[in-house]
């Protein structure tokens, strides 16, 4: 790859797209307990599942410092031009962070090609990103037709969630404890999606699992109606029987030409819990 791809760990990507887009990740930093962690260095996703129900309380994440984007960019080549496509701005420090130490490296490398992309996503919806940066790459899209297709791109990107329960947003303060209580007792479940703003808010809220589950996959028709050349990207946590039904009912419904499946990571899961599944498609 004459280019080279960056992104961190607001990402959740299958082990094939890393080797094949020779893709490198800076870890987001998670805390449980009085531990500190980086997955997918010192923390893998048994062992973070397994603290988590060790403990009554919420693991807390953070971004990566400046200075974990510079010493990365530094790492790579200094010929090599630098593609990064970071967590949602709306979700983290992990995009300042990034262009701050993009900054660092250009005071003393101002030669240096790095662009920092806001991808106002996460997990699965960074994947289908990474997905199409690879393959423009690979069809010999110049480092600044690559920018300005991804930036199209990040545009049309569509993030939608559905949770099968409240648990973890309820002990992280994200929603009321009776609140949650009584969406629990009503078997209320949460469609949400990724705002223009890249932030997460809630479309509906549907009563059962199954209701709610087909009008999770009647949302994606509002959003496309062409299929052939697209991709369906997911993520769950935990499910990946659940997370195989509905994406078999998903490619039943509407055509893609492709489609990636990958186990949640430690940043979104701590929030999704067990059942959470996330998808990303681009839109018409």
């Amino acid at each position: 790859m004459n280019i080279q791809i960056l992104t961190d760990g607001g990402a959740d990507l299958t082990s094939s797209l890393k080797e094949q887009y020779e893709v490198k990740m800076i870890p987001l930093h998670i805390q449980i307990g009085n531990e500190q962690y980086r997955p997918g260095v010192d923390l893998d996703l048994p062992d973070f599942f397994k603290k988590m129900e060790e403990t009554d309380e919420l693991p807390k994440t953070s971004a990566p410092g400046p200075q974990a984007f510079y010493e990365a960019y530094k790492r790579i080549p200094a010929d090599k031009p630098i593609l990064m496509l970071s967590l949602s701005k709306g979700l983290s420090a992990t995009y300042q962070n990034a262009v701050i130490g993009k900054q660092m490296l250009l005071e003393e490398e101002p030669n240096r090609q790095i662009e920092v992309l806001n991808t106002k996503t996460a997990t699965s919806g960074i994947a289908l990103l990474v997905k199409e940066a690879g393959e423009k790459i690979t069809e010999g899209l110049t480092f600044s037709e690559l920018v300005t297709h991804m930036k199209e791109k990040i545009e049309k990107t569509t993030t939608l969630f559905i949770l099968k329960n409240l648990e973890n947003l309820v002990k992280g303060g994200r929603i009321d404890r009776v609140k949650g209580a009584i969406a629990k007792t009503l078997n209320i479940k949460l469609l949400m999606n990724a705002s223009k703003e890249g932030t997460i808010e809630v479309s509906e809220k549907v009563r059962g699992d199954k209701k709610s589950i087909r009008r999770f996959i009647e949302q994606i028709g509002e959003y496309a109606r062409h299929f052939e050349n697209k991709t369906i990207s997911m993520s769950h946590c935990r499910a990946p029987e659940r997370a195989q039904s509905i994406l078999t009912k998903i490619k039943e419904k509407y055509p893609f030409n492709d489609s990636m499946m990958v186990e949640m990571g430690p940043l979104i899961a701590t929030y999704a819990a067990e059942g959470g599944i996330v998808i990303a498609f681009f839109k018409d």
